[in-house]
């Protein structure tokens, strides 16, 4: 049985510049096909634009709002909120208030798999 405690984990930045704090991922868990992890985004603040040519990536928005950009169509996003970021789709969040979100990518996250413009 795998269980993390988040208070355990310690948060990094991302190389989109997201600060980040790995809940299930390939460096604390054997997993093979997921990865879970909860960002946070101050008010103001947003992510630098990138893709993952192999990762989807669904975004669980937990507080705040934000404007989701994905491949030039923005929209707004709220507590409750699921966003679908398909492989190799441009991306970036803004935070319009102090912004939390669980982010899962499949495969794992991997520094390696992020590309910028």
């Amino acid at each position: 049985m795998e269980i993390r405690k988040h208070s355990k984990q310690v948060p990094f930045i991302t190389k989109d510049g997201s600060n980040i704090t790995s809940l299930l991922d390939l460096a604390n868990a054997p997993v093979k096909n997921q990865s879970l992890a909860e960002a946070r985004i101050p008010s103001g603040e947003c992510t630098q634009r990138h893709y993952h040519k192999e990762s989807e990536e669904f975004y669980y928005i937990l507080g705040g709002s934000g404007q989701m950009e994905i491949d030039g169509e923005q929209q707004m996003v709220v507590a409750g909120d699921a966003i679908l970021i398909p492989a190799g789709a441009w991306h970036e969040i803004h935070a319009v208030k102090d912004l939390s979100f669980l982010c899962c990518c499949a495969p794992p996250y991997r520094h390696e798999d992020t590309f910028f413009e």
